[in-house]
């Protein structure tokens, strides 16, 4: 990490104690302040505060977060699962680096899961309501979190939103195989969407998801094999 480069008032909880009672609290306040701690520092890795590369050093955190070492530590592990920080062998953690390779590689696999989920899906049902209600939904989480101005928000529906293309397949193992992409893709998807966002208007990136949901509308396969090909998930990464 290349120092503390945003400053953040101390979680909540254990920072109010001694350091021996915080210990001695710890399985009563530390639910909520891994909760608190994950989203805090996955929020500074998808903003760019934290770079691929940065170290994490955790007593710097725990200093600037307030926060005793067993929360961090929880907080680290689950961000590693996520494919947010990795460990490096002697010396500590960091934030993960991925290479254009892997990047576009990653990409490509969830295109080919959501070109599959489309093929599977169509025509879709609708039998039992909207088939297309929670693909709107999402949609619409992204323009909330766009007006409210919260671009954590704004990162996980955008991700939610691919979810759901893939669950219109109803098929579990598609959607388990997706799902772990999608983490790793977490940062790049934030990245690419909040560089448009800066470059042209925030409202562009939104529109480009609203294509898809037009074009499954159509209920027609080509019509959204073609969006999901001009959908521009990569135009922004500059790799």
């Amino acid at each position: 990490m290349t120092g503390a480069r945003v400053q953040l008032e101390p979680l909540a909880g254990d920072a109010l104690l001694p350091a021996r009672l915080a210990d001695e609290v710890a399985g009563i306040e530390q639910p909520s302040l891994v909760d608190l701690a994950t989203e805090r520092l996955r929020a500074e890795i998808l903003s760019g505060e934290l770079q691929p590369g940065d170290r994490i050093v955790e007593d710097q955190i725990r200093r600037r977060y307030g926060i005793s070492r067993a929360p961090l530590r929880e907080a680290l592990r689950l961000l590693a699962q996520q494919g947010l920080v990795e460990h490096l062998p002697r010396r500590g953690m960091r934030v993960t680096t991925w290479s254009p390779t892997d990047i576009r590689q990653l990409f490509e696999i969830r295109h080919v899961l959501e070109r599959h989920a489309v093929l599977s899906a169509l025509p879709l049902s609708h039998g039992e309501g909207d088939p297309l209600a929670r693909v709107r939904a999402l949609l619409a989480e992204m323009h909330t979190a766009e007006r409210r101005g919260d671009r954590l928000a704004k990162d996980d529906a955008h991700r939610a939103f691919h979810a759901a293309v893939v669950g219109l397949a109803g098929n579990r193992q598609l959607e388990l195989a997706l799902a772990p992409i999608l983490l790793k893709l977490q940062l790049p998807m934030a990245v690419n969407l909040r560089r448009e966002a800066d470059v042209h208007s925030p409202t562009q990136g939104l529109d480009r998801h609203a294509a898809i949901l037009a074009a499954l509308e159509s209920d027609d396969a080509e019509t959204v094999l073609g969006a999901l090909d001009r959908h521009g998930e990569l135009a922004y990464l500059r790799l």
